[in-house]
């Protein structure tokens, strides 16, 4: 006699609304409903996070800090305090612990948890969920939205739908129809470029991606078709990590257009250490090995490092060596169509089914 198929997991995605501009507001009343940004608005400043009255004039994380204050004059830059970022964190990452061990940080305000058996013997993760947002807003005067659902790709779509403050859950027998309505550039694995190469091959939203069979997208996308036709379908097995650890923490772009000047290049490696330190901040990588990658016009692939007797914990020391890197190799033998920069030998503890009917 076969086993019954094993029941869906039950996954919730936390995500915590503009998290540094929250902290900020809440912790300064003066900057309470205004626009405020945090990280730098110099020429090489990022934008690490905006609140959402800075959204509203297009603000986002990630941006330069130049940009951002031409979309909005009146944007209020803050400088970043991640020892308290992190300690509100540890605080919500408490919270998360009263119901289960199985948790996966994925930075500082954001993780997966599985609560397909949770401490408090909760049968529905969707009361979860609320009782997970409503405790971290009694704690720590900070909201947070939730997505939950019987994988990660849906259950982190999710929690992005009725942000901020909002909850959003998706049964196994809805998946596949709340996928199909998703532009392929919101299904968390399409990057910037994959998603225009898809937009060129008509293919907008996830029922676009479906309709594709597997060889079309092997034809396309090489190695990683198998994870777009599998999404398309709403499936994904992968399991929630517990004390996940980063080996790495990393940047790259790719360009539209093969980079030969010095000066662009030099441009674009100043920018993506600046967006670098954002991540390497918010997840606490530190790592002693800078790592400079290029990728040619012809898709040949070298990399260059250097590495420090100790973490590099300073954003200047983390831009001026990877534009040494990068001027070690000029002239390129070729135009660049990636870099990419990162930082290795970390030290710390940085973090990055079957269709049933499921009580979520």
């Amino acid at each position: 006699m076969e086993s019954p198929p094993p029941s869906p997991r039950k996954i919730i995605h936390i995500d915590m609304d503009a998290f540094y501009a929250s902290v900020e507001q809440r912790d300064d009343p003066t900057l309470r409903g205004k626009a405020i940004a945090v990280g730098g608005g110099g020429p090489r400043g990022v934008v690490a996070t905006a609140s959402y009255e800075a959204r509203v004039f297009g603000v986002r994380s990630a941006m330069p800090g130049a940009r951002a204050r031409r979309l909005c004059p009146d944007l209020i830059f803050v400088t970043p305090r991640f020892d308290a970022y992190r300690a509100v964190s540890a605080q919500v990452r408490e919270i998360f612990s009263r119901f289960t061990d199985i948790i996966q940080p994925l930075s500082l305000d954001e993780a997966y948890l599985d609560v397909t058996e949770n401490k408090a013997g909760i049968t529905s993760a969707t009361r979860v969920a609320e009782e997970i947002r409503r405790l971290i807003r009694e704690e720590t005067g900070l909201t947070a939205s939730a997505g939950v659902s019987y994988n990660k790709l849906i259950a982190k779509l999710a929690s992005d739908q009725n942000k901020p403050d909002g909850l959003c859950v998706v049964r196994p027998q809805e998946g596949e129809a709340f996928i199909a309505k998703m532009p392929v550039r919101r299904i968390h694995g399409v990057g910037p470029v994959t998603a225009r190469r898809m937009q060129a091959l008509g293919i907008e939203t996830g029922a676009d991606l479906r309709a594709r069979d597997l060889l079309f997208l092997q034809t396309h996308f090489g190695s990683s078709a198998l994870f777009y036709y599998r999404a398309a379908r709403g499936e994904d097995d992968r399991p929630v990590h517990e004390r996940q650890e980063r080996k790495s923490v990393s940047v790259e772009d790719t360009f539209f257009d093969d980079l030969t000047e010095e000066a662009r290049l030099v441009e674009e490696i100043a920018r993506i250490a600046a967006n670098l330190w954002v991540r390497i901040e918010k997840s606490g990588g530190y790592g002693r090995t800078v790592v400079l990658k290029i990728k040619f016009a012809d898709f040949r692939i070298i990399t260059r490092s250097r590495s420090f007797p100790a973490p590099v914990r300073s954003a200047d020391l983390l831009a001026q060596s990877g534009c040494a890197l990068l001027r070690a190799q000029l002239p390129l033998r070729m135009g660049a169509r990636l870099l990419g920069l990162g930082v290795h030998n970390l030290e710390g503890d940085g973090e990055e089914g079957d269709q049933l009917a499921l009580a979520l």
